[in-house]
């Protein structure tokens, strides 16, 4: 059995060799973060502020979050290179905005029935790009959607409502609901002998659903604080822009060479187990300072990525670059 995302953060973490972490910084990004929380800039409302994002009241939420984070992964591309767009939009953004143009198409992307058997050819065209470069590792997406739509059709009456309320407000349990019944979503490796666990999207997904709920109702989670960020190639960037976080020579270098790193390699697991364990630290430090409100892992993930979506510039100017593979889980 594979060790919990937070207990695998930890383990490796103690025991990497390419990656450093500072605890002596921590300060510097969580007394940022403690300002954000207070000043109600941080808190899972702001899920809904995007355009591209559903509303709670939406009668096919559930399922749209289900059908996006089985396709939300690999959307990165090589700095200064063309990449994949719709509507205007770019990586994960691009993704939903895809969905809803599909929606408006009267297609039935959100039917289990439609995307368990959907070809390559439909999915193609429902992803289709304002660019000339087409979404990466569309096969494996296409795989993705056929073998969940076939596990929520045999084992949930083909709903994932269904699934949510298996898991009885817990989100360790709905967690575990998701990787034990949709193989795509089993972002397992083994390092230094023990089995460890990212789970970068079925994280995301509850991550998703408590923060659009905006933790009640349906995302309403009594363990929420169980979730831990979502180990991915982008939010490590602010982790080392904030000095949390440090490659060793030869990893940097490697990085900067743009060579691409092997899903489950040492090197990689390193970069997303000390990620997780950054972030537990700097939840650790917010939440001995803060009285009243309290901060989780979730949303430290989400000011991170949006931190690193609004310096791009910066960070690429600083020389901090991204891990970069190829693979279904990120």
């Amino acid at each position: 059995m594979a060790l919990s995302p937070k207990e695998s953060g930890k383990y490796i973490a103690e025991n990497a060799d390419f990656v450093k972490l500072k605890p002596e910084n921590v300060h510097k990004l969580g007394d940022i973060l403690i300002e954000e929380i207070k000043s109600g800039n941080l808190k899972p409302d702001n899920f809904s502020q995007t355009e591209v994002h559903p509303k709670p009241e939406d009668p096919y939420v559930l399922d749209w979050l289900f059908v996006v984070d089985t396709l939300n992964f690999c959307f990165w591309h090589i700095e200064k290179e063309e990449g994949w767009k719709v509507d205007g939009y770019s990586g994960y953004f691009a993704l939903c905005a895809a969905i809803n143009r599909a929606i408006k198409e009267k297609i039935d992307i959100l039917d289990p029935k439609f995307y368990s058997t959907i070809t390559e050819n439909q999915l193609k065209k429902i992803l289709r790009s304002d660019t000339k470069v087409d979404v990466p590792l569309l096969p494996e997406r296409v795989k993705c959607l056929h073998e969940v739509g076939a596990a929520l059709l045999e084992n949930f009456d083909g709903s994932f409502e269904t699934v949510v309320k298996k898991a009885d407000n817990s989100a360790k349990t709905l967690l575990h609901l998701i990787v034990d019944n949709f193989k795509c979503f089993r972002d397992e490796a083994e390092f230094k002998g023990k089995r460890v666990s990212f789970y970068k999207r079925a994280q995301i997904l509850v991550g998703d659903i408590w923060a659009c709920f905006k933790g009640q109702t349906m995302g309403f989670f009594k363990d929420i604080d169980d979730i831990t960020m979502f180990a991915d190639y982008r939010v490590p960037q602010p982790l080392v822009w904030y000095e949390i976080m440090e490659y060793n020579d030869d990893l940097n270098n490697k990085l900067k060479s743009n060579t691409l790193l092997k899903n489950g390699n040492q090197e990689e697991q390193e970069i997303r187990g000390c990620s997780i364990h950054a972030v537990e630290l700097l939840k650790e430090y917010v939440n001995k300072k803060l009285e009243d409100q309290k901060i989780n892992s979730i949303l430290i993930d989400h000011f991170l990525w949006d931190f690193r979506r609004k310096h791009a510039k910066e960070i690429e100017e600083r020389g901090i670059p991204f891990h970069k593979v190829f693979c279904i889980y990120y």
